[in-house]
């Protein structure tokens, strides 16, 4: 049976390729962008199969109404994807704070508003599955990305207690991790030249030509590859709750979480000593 997709961030990159290879292989989809133009040749190939909404996730209203939309339009929603976000680049000195403002608004309380839209819808059904875009960044932290870190951790912690919350009633949850795509161009994005750039400190620069040259340095995957990977998760009776996309980051994230265990082993004595207890 076919399924009805609600896709945010529809326009491009991984989100774009979400879209069209549900609609190619039979699915329809809600498809959610800030400017529909870019979905026309959808809506020219698909026709009724997809739904292009122009809706902005940071408006709650806007959100909530699209979706109630798509589940009258389609009479149902069965795969929920929170793609929509940016990443906003500067040190954490150099960081706005209508910048960090605005990088929940879109990463975190975007995803919420699409969640609570949908749940009720899900709920009803008995079935459904969540499907968010994190990152590897929701994962390590990495210098001249703390507000994107910061939200994508903080999705991780939002879909994972989501995950807790809504088992029994049918309701999965899946985050994705990806690495770097090849979105733009063939290449892997370049988080030092996205558009949404802190004004920069010069005692910063040393470290931004060294984040630079590490960038270029990483394999950049096929979204093509991407979205049919997700057709396969969103088929699954058992999805992951967690799952990287891409190559290179395993070893990497081995490590760092073999550290954080080292780091919590080896200070167990200011654990205990911080409870009122005496370390044996």
């Amino acid at each position: 049976m076919s399924k009805i997709w609600f896709v945010t961030g529809s326009s491009r990159g991984l989100g774009r390729c979400f879209v069209e290879a549900a609609l190619s292989r039979g699915d329809k989809v809600a498809a959610i962008a800030r400017n529909t133009a870019s979905l026309d040749e959808l809506v020219t190939t698909y026709g009724d199969a997809v739904l292009p909404l122009a809706v902005d996730v940071t408006d709650k209203a806007a959100v909530f109404e699209s979706v109630q939309r798509a589940h009258n339009h389609f009479g149902r929603l069965d795969v929920v994807v929170n793609n929509a976000g940016y990443a906003q680049v500067g040190a954490i000195e150099e960081l706005t704070e209508q910048q960090l403002r605005d990088q929940f608004e879109t990463n975190v309380f975007g995803a919420m508003w699409v969640i609570q839209a949908a749940l009720p819808h899900l709920r009803e059904q008995g079935a459904g599955h969540v499907v968010q875009l994190s990152s590897v960044a929701g994962l390590i932290a990495m210098p001249l990305g703390g507000a994107y870190h910061v939200s994508k951790w903080a999705v991780e912690a939002l879909n994972e207690t989501l995950a807790h919350e809504v088992a029994d009633f049918g309701v999965k949850v899946t985050i994705v991790e990806p690495a770097g795509f090849a979105t733009r161009g063939g290449k892997n994005p370049d988080p030092l030249d996205n558009g949404h750039l802190a004004e920069s400190d010069p005692v910063y620069d040393g470290l931004r030509r060294r984040l630079a040259g590490l960038v270029g340095t990483m394999p950049a995957g096929d979204p093509a590859a991407a979205a049919q990977t997700l057709l396969k998760i969103v088929d699954s009776d058992n999805p992951p709750l967690r799952v990287l996309f891409g190559q290179g980051f395993h070893e990497m994230i081995q490590q760092v979480y073999a550290e954080r265990l080292k780091t919590w082993a080896d200070g167990e004595d200011l654990s205990i000593a911080a409870h009122g207890g005496s370390p044996a």
